[in-house]
């Protein structure tokens, strides 16, 4: 492949699960092995056979990346995204197929991955320089941007067994990102770091694709995910289930997680009684999810007993901590809906700015004339705002706003 950066051909890597490896056993793994034997005897805990002491973390995993690309990868807990990197990362070998890098290689796995905990910070950066293949005086002149972007400069002569989560992870990604690799391989590891460092990190990592060098993200934030990466591979128990475009990505990794009818409410109200009968959230994407902007459909199915004075419905978007958002209603001297029996109603918001978070409704419904209140509804219809569709220079972060605006702007100099 011309130009290529990674190519992974019939990917594979098989773990075995309770069973320690004879190669390179020390004293003091026979040690524990014997004690693991003894306890078994004990406790009656029979050996298991080899083919269920065995799993597959990939399977069959097949692609190419091009010089430059910012790849994404998504999947649930357990699908092989660490794996795969860490195979990229020469950390562990795959047990088939063949994962070919072309160029330097930094990688941010996980905490305590790449330093040597004994070292200092100053002395880690120069050991990951020399890792990389470069020379005191390259190391020297990305030195103090290492410093700067890291803000660890009070703790550089203190061996980083000593440095918080936070520390380390600032350290590491500001070496692995600095150092000029051909290919940057970033883990999750980024979630330990704080909501200003994250920013700084997907800024550099954004900046890092722009310079022609080759991105792999793995991410739980399909935030950061549509922000940095066209292209997306979502894994799914070890095999890699889609290759393409993002936003499809994440499409279907949410149709994976939808629970149901989490955004409908459903109940039998008794003959001659009122109440709502259905309540559903229309919302854009699976897994009761909705993109910020999109229209937002909202359908209610009502039942009256007798037909009210004056029917009135309304309903209230609230936030995850309970705090009224949005205030929406219908009545009936605006337009002649209420009647004995059932009807449905449909409220559209044509373009809601609704800010990411998750939300519920609380819905109303009286009878105006006479101020009787037939039911009140609380907690129902939960549903999840996201901004994929909005990526920008840095990742959007919770509890900015509740209600995003639009704004013209003008400059004068």
């Amino acid at each position: 492949m011309i130009g290529s950066a990674i190519v992974v051909e019939n990917l594979g890597k098989l773990y075995r699960i309770g069973s320690a490896q004879k190669r390179n056993q020390t004293f003091r793994d026979a040690m524990v092995e014997s004690v693991r034997s003894s306890l078994g005897r004990i406790t009656g805990r029979a050996e298991k056979d080899e083919k269920e002491s065995t799993i597959w973390a990939l399977r069959d995993i097949s692609f190419g990346v091009e010089q430059g690309e910012v790849i994404g990868i998504i999947g649930a807990n357990g699908a092989g995204k660490s794996t795969l990197l860490k195979i990229l990362s020469r950390i562990t070998e795959p047990t088939t197929g063949r994962a070919v890098t072309h160029g330097r290689v930094g990688s941010l796995l996980e905490v305590g991955t790449g330093f040597h905990p004994e070292l200092t910070g100053r002395e880690n950066i120069f050991l990951n320089g020399a890792i990389l293949g470069m020379n005191k005086a390259q190391i020297r002149k990305k030195f103090d941007e290492i410093v700067a972007f890291s803000d660890v400069e009070r703790f550089l002569e203190t061996p980083v067994k000593r440095y918080s989560s936070g520390m380390y992870v600032r350290l590491a990604f500001a070496v692995a990102a600095h150092l000029e690799p051909d290919i940057l391989l970033v883990d999750e590891v980024l979630a330990v770091g704080d909501m200003e460092f994250q920013k700084k990190c997907l800024g550099k990592m954004g900046e890092v694709g722009r310079q022609g060098r080759t991105v792999f993200f793995v991410s739980h934030s399909m935030q950061a995910i549509s922000t940095l990466a066209k292209r997306t591979l979502l894994l799914e128990k070890g095999r890699c289930s889609y290759d393409g475009d993002t936003r499809r990505a994440i499409s279907l990794y949410r149709s994976g997680f939808s629970q149901g009818d989490g955004n409908s409410y459903l109940a039998e109200i008794p003959p001659g009684r009122s109440g709502v009968v259905r309540a559903h959230v229309v919302t854009s994407e699976p897994g009761q999810v909705h993109l910020h902007g999109e229209p937002l459909v909202f359908e209610f199915e009502i039942q009256f007993g007798e037909k009210p004075k004056s029917g009135s419905f309304a309903f209230q978007i609230l936030d995850n901590e309970e705090r009224a958002i949005a205030f929406l209603w219908i009545f009936d001297s605006e337009k002649s809906w209420s009647q004995k029996g059932r009807v449905r109603l449909r409220c559209t918001l044509p373009e809601p700015r609704l800010y990411m978070g998750t939300y519920t409704l609380t819905t109303y419904l009286s009878d105006r004339a006479s101020r009787e209140q037939f039911e009140r509804l609380t907690g129902i219809c939960r549903f999840e705002i996201a901004m994929d569709n909005k990526p920008r220079e840095y990742e959007w972060f919770p509890q900015a706003c509740t209600y995003l605006e639009t704004g013209e702007w003008s400059i004068e100099k």
